[in-house]
């Protein structure tokens, strides 16, 4: 005889449904979000945590109670994965942005010393300015970048994916892809 369910789930509304039916069945969702998907789903056609677990090719039922706790707190945030372990996140959206801001703008010779950013270069503007970010690392600098879609290049500059500048007869333009946003995700 199995244990009483501590915390059942919650009715799905018909958009919940819908989006994890979607999840369960999209192939460019990472693995995480379909599996916990189909246990979501599974447990709201009545299946018991552990089979639920089992049909999804998961072992623990009391994982899926954890789940369906945090469904029932959270709604379809459940489905994406919290931080993991680690250090926590030392700067926030608002530090990060400002990482960002300080990239896009083109470095002054006379204060910052380059004509191109390198992370060294930008690591020192930042801990430069008087209210700036004065233990920011280089590793800490590159995966803002990253996540925001940067790659270094071959001329040894950070430049934003999805844009580029063309040659063109009036002169260089900017081009932007109208869809680099979405092939970001």
């Amino acid at each position: 005889m199995s244990r009483r369910q501590l915390t059942p789930l919650r009715p799905l509304s018909a958009d919940e449904r819908r989006f994890l039916e979607r999840i369960s069945r999209a192939f460019g969702e990472p693995s995480s979000h379909v599996t916990r998907a189909k246990i979501l789903l599974a447990v709201a056609d009545g299946a018991s945590f552990t089979a639920a677990a089992q049909g999804a090719g998961r072992r623990s039922g009391d994982a899926v109670g954890q789940l369906v706790a945090r469904f029932n707190e959270d709604g379809i945030a459940a489905v994406v994965p919290r931080h993991g372990g680690g250090h926590p996140r030392l700067y926030g959206n608002a530090d990060r942005q400002r990482i960002l801001d300080t990239a896009r703008r083109p470095p002054d010779r006379a204060t910052d010393g380059t004509g191109t950013w390198s992370l060294m270069t930008l690591r020192e503007s930042l801990r430069r300015e008087p209210d700036g970010l004065p233990n920011v690392s280089t590793f800490t600098i590159q995966q803002v970048l990253a996540e925001a879609g940067w790659s270094w290049q071959r001329s040894r500059t950070w430049c934003e994916t999805g844009q580029v500048v063309r040659r063109r007869k009036h002169g260089p333009v900017a081009v932007t892809d109208p869809d680099g946003e979405v092939k970001k995700t």
